[in-house]
């Protein structure tokens, strides 16, 4: 999904990261769930156009990435809340940065308070693999603890899985629609549902 916020170009001095005289400034935002809230990422951040993509991190399905790096032209500035945002893993993180960079297009990360342009020090490259790196560990780190707290639960009797967000009615009718052919993408927004919730009961039949 995109979405328009300003069309007009910006002056580099209105923006605290700087900028270029003749870029626009695009913002990209990924949120995990339907009940994320998506403009909190670039809350207070001005730029002429985002796309959001709705897919967890490990997700290799972000169109709206895609579309950005195909809409991004020289002296462009792409801004992104965090690292984590923008990739899977350190690779994916270098991968998209280079491959901007390359072509012109500066990067600018809000958390961190980092910006590439493809010119940097050996030092900001460090910075690059390392703040990647680190958020790396930390989403791992946040999966272990997971996985431990449900180990602790089950060995309670306490852990009963994930409350269905469907109840019996709403997956037959879900079932139903995608037997009818329907486009998935729209049964899931329906029900208020992410397509991976959606395959998950259409696996449970």
């Amino acid at each position: 999904m995109t979405q328009s916020v300003k069309s007009n170009r910006f002056h580099p001095d209105t923006f605290p990261f700087g900028g270029t005289l003749y870029g626009q400034r695009i913002g990209y935002v990924r949120v995990s769930s339907f009940d994320q809230n998506p403009e909190r990422q670039l809350e207070g951040v001005q730029v002429a156009r985002v796309f959001t993509d709705k897919a967890s991190g490990k997700d290799t399905q972000r169109p709206e990435l895609e579309r950005l790096l195909a809409f991004v032209r020289e002296s462009d500035t792409v801004v992104v809340h965090s690292m984590d945002r923008l990739a899977r893993n350190l690779d994916d993180l270098r991968r998209i940065v280079q491959g901007l960079t390359k072509r012109g297009v500066r990067i600018e990360f809000v958390k961190e308070s980092l910006a590439f342009t493809g010119e940097d020090s050996p030092m900001a490259n460090l910075m690059l693999s390392v703040m990647g790196a680190f958020a790396e560990f930390e989403r791992a780190l946040i999966r272990e603890r997971q996985r431990e707290g449900i180990a602790l639960a089950r060995q309670r009797g306490a852990y009963r899985g994930r409350k269905k967000s469907l109840n019996d009615e709403q997956i037959a009718e879900l079932k139903r629609r995608v037997a009818a052919g329907e486009q998935k993408a729209l049964i899931a927004r329906d029900f208020g549902i992410s397509r991976e919730t959606l395959y998950q009961y259409l696996r449970e039949s």
